[in-house]
């Protein structure tokens, strides 16, 4: 895998993903607004711009044609259909065979066997009703994800905590569902969110998963450490 392209690139976990992936040596492209170019000026010369909006399908085309990966980040803007119209211009232009890995939170299932605390449940329900004032619809994430994983694209759906800046603390763990006990703590770094993003990229175990994760010097991780 050579060339990436990161989809959202200009937002704080953009951002971060581009960092680990020119660490690791990819060739980075990626699409933000055009008012967001300048977010990106320290990373001149180093990586390719598509300005426009994520979910414009014809500069999604553009900007993923010949990538072997591609890294979305699933943002419920507006009540356009802004996150799904990002994932369904993804999974219809990526180059066949490349992997893409997407993010979102825990609220996101895939199979229904997700079990959420009251915390979870107010803070969602709060959400839902940003929708009444055109900024946000988390009901959109949904469609996106419910897009993803209906199809046979080789697709990763990172699910992630609640995040907190600071320094790296290493790849952070995942589980399958959101109850597990290693997960309780709820919280992760930023940059460690995007460098799992980056690492799926080439972990075939998570081709077809929605992991979620939770940094591994968490207190429950170390609790529940096998």
């Amino acid at each position: 895998m050579k060339r990436i392209c990161i989809i959202g690139i200009s937002g704080k976990l953009g951002q971060y993903m581009t960092e680990h992936a020119l660490k690791m040596g990819y060739e980075v492209q990626g699409v933000c607004r055009p008012e967001s170019v300048g977010k990106l000026a320290r990373f001149e010369g180093r990586i390719k711009i598509f300005p426009g909006r994520t979910n414009d399908r014809e500069v999604i085309r553009k900007a993923v044609e010949g990538c072997d990966g591609v890294l979305t980040v699933l943002v419920p803007w507006g009540v356009d259909d802004y996150a799904s119209g990002t994932a369904k211009a993804v999974l219809a232009f990526a180059d066949p065979g490349a992997r893409l890995v997407f993010s979102c939170g825990w609220h996101i299932t895939m199979d229904g066997r997700d079990h959420y605390g009251f915390r979870m449940k107010a803070a969602l329900a709060i959400a839902k009703l940003a929708r009444f004032t055109r900024l946000l619809d988390v009901d959109d994430q949904y469609r996106a994800t419910d897009a993803i994983f209906a199809s046979n694209r080789l697709w990763t759906v990172v699910r992630g905590s609640d995040l907190e800046e600071g320094e790296s603390q290493g790849l952070p763990i995942w589980a399958e569902h959101v109850q597990d006990p290693r997960l309780a703590s709820n919280l992760t770094r930023r940059t460690d969110f995007a460098l799992f993003m980056v690492r799926a990229l080439t972990d075939d175990s998570l081709v077809h998963k929605a992991p979620a994760i939770v940094s591994r010097v968490s207190a429950s991780a170390t609790a529940h450490a096998a």
